[in-house]
């Protein structure tokens, strides 16, 4: 970034001397801005979908501790049943004790698994966004970089061609802000 705030600055000391370049200048200007603008958004948007994707492995790691909770209660309750006990009574109380609890896992465990694959679409919206931000930078890159030609090469051409470039960067961008 320092690098392009150097170059820039060139560039409008090379404006002060051709005035017709100015406009050149300025579009170079506006072009970094947009740069930095849609980077911050992309990187804002990438580790968004970070956080995301460790509360998805979290809630699929919970899951997983109520699937194993569920399973070992469903075990003790089928052990309990096959045991010659002097007191069947309690026997029977332990066995739909443990009955009740892998059941009251089993309902959670819905829940969980449904807030974990809302994560997961959140997580697969999040990098949607993230690669149109990405996407929309490389083109205002090649925008400015394209615009910056104009003042090399003095032909109006590479400038009406950057700013086609940065409209088209921008729009991606501006996709990546609307994406539902």
């Amino acid at each position: 970034m320092t690098d392009e705030l150097q170059e820039l600055q060139e560039h409008a000391e090379n404006a002060r001397h051709n005035p017709d370049l100015a406009p050149v200048s300025l579009t170079m200007a506006i072009l970094a801005v947009l740069v930095a603008t849609v980077s911050l958004l992309g990187h804002r948007a990438h580790t968004e979908e970070v956080v995301l994707q460790n509360k998805v492995s979290d809630q699929w790691a919970y899951f997983q501790a109520k699937n194993i909770r569920r399973h070992s209660d469903e075990q003790f309750a089928d052990m309990i049943s096959l045991m010659n006990s002097k007191e069947a009574a309690h026997a029977d109380r332990l066995r739909e004790k443990y009955a009740a609890e892998a059941e009251r896992y089993r309902d959670e465990q819905k829940e969980l698994d449904a807030e974990a694959r809302r994560l997961e679409e959140e997580v697969e919206h999040e990098r949607r966004r993230a690669n149109r931000f990405d996407l929309g930078e490389v083109f205002l890159e090649i925008a400015l970089v394209i615009t910056s030609i104009t003042l090399l090469s003095g032909r109006r051409t590479f400038w009406l061609l950057g700013i086609v470039t940065g409209g088209i960067g921008l729009v991606i961008a501006a996709t990546g802000v609307l994406l539902f």
